[in-house]
């Protein structure tokens, strides 16, 4: 609804609705605060009477919502199969294709994260973007995974509010923005989504185990990388964690997969367990290796001038990276080669 009452199009919008009625719709634009003549709404989920729809006004741009409750009356399987899925997408694909009208297609996911229905369907348009977010935070990243025209780094950052849902023009101050005092176990790492920096706290606490077993558990991080991480921790920088519980949590409910967050969360451990808190000027950012070594991160530049937008005095970068920061600002570079040597710096 946001979407067909920003978009500036000479033409009409057809909104096709399989899942809610029109006063469902209409409640929701009045919320929205959206009163646009342009948009038509049609709630039905026959193909045949959708492609009549399209023929008769001629919009500029369709949404469909969703494909799964779309069937075709030459197919005598269920909507949402497999067969009435490829079909629908098909006939919808060549009226608009023929007519050259913008379309969208709305999909369910499965609890794994993936489009539900056959893999087809993403072969068949030309962009797939995914809205991911957790239950409980308000956040919602807009991420393409397939674009057959340009690239897929790109991503969208929103928050869901009463008027919808809102871009998040500063995501680093909203990340960061709560982080009050100075406990122990908690660092700011500078990390990228798409090709947006965002700073992000990292948050552990390490406390001995009351079983045989220690606990790992890891919200917003790869479980198999933070079991890695106390590995070499214990092996190469000397910390006794086989007797202790671990838990790290990414602040705000983001995910993070990529390896330069590795030296944060082994950092924000390292803290937890010594019981010293590390500086809240600093900013880490770096690949840890199995030997211990800080391996080196892309586009380093890029997280050092947003760390040093934030107001940050210090960055803990991978050694090798210092011959590829050409900026000068108001924030101190500092390089590592060890994790060994990035604690010992730390505190």
């Amino acid at each position: 609804m946001q979407l067909c009452d920003k978009v500036k199009l000479e033409g009409s919008i057809l909104y096709v609705s399989g899942e809610e009625s029109g006063s469902q719709i209409k409640m929701r634009a009045d919320r929205l605060g959206i009163n646009n003549d342009n948009i038509f709404f049609l709630g039905e989920t026959s193909m045949t009477l959708i492609d009549q729809a399209i023929e008769d006004i001629k919009p500029s741009l369709v949404i469909v919502d969703s494909i799964q409750t779309i069937y075709s009356d030459e197919i005598t399987a269920a909507p949402g199969s497999v067969s009435q899925v490829r079909e629908v997408t098909a006939k919808i694909m060549m009226t608009c294709k023929k007519q050259n009208i913008t379309t969208i297609i709305i999909g369910h996911v499965t609890k794994d994260g993936n489009i539900a229905g056959p893999r087809v369907l993403e072969h068949m348009v030309d962009a797939v973007l995914y809205i991911e977010g957790e239950r409980y935070f308000s956040y919602r990243v807009l991420r393409g995974v397939k674009n057959r025209f340009g690239s897929t780094n790109e991503v969208g950052l929103f928050e869901m509010r009463e008027e919808g849902m809102c871009e998040i023009l500063d995501p680093s101050d909203i990340m960061i923005s709560d982080r009050e005092g100075n406990p122990s176990g908690s660092v700011v790492i500078a990390t990228l989504e798409g090709t947006r920096t965002m700073l992000i706290e990292v948050q552990a606490l390490v406390t001995p185990t009351s079983f045989g077993l220690a606990r790992r558990t890891g919200i917003g991080v790869e479980f198999n990388r933070l079991v890695l991480l106390l590995a070499v921790l214990e092996k190469r920088a000397g910390i006794p964690l086989s007797n202790q519980d671990a838990y790290v949590n990414i602040v705000s409910g983001i995910k993070v997969d990529e390896p330069a967050a590795d030296l944060g969360l082994a950092l924000s451990i390292a803290s937890s367990y010594k019981n010293m808190p590390i500086s809240k000027d600093l900013v880490v950012v770096g690949e840890v290796g199995l030997t211990g070594e800080i391996r080196s991160v892309s586009q380093i530049e890029k997280r050092v001038k947003e760390a040093d937008r934030m107001g940050f005095s210090k960055i803990f970068v991978p050694q090798s990276t210092l011959k590829q920061i050409k900026y000068s600002g108001n924030i101190e570079v500092v390089g590592v080669r060890t994790i060994r040597e990035a604690i010992e710096k730390t505190f």
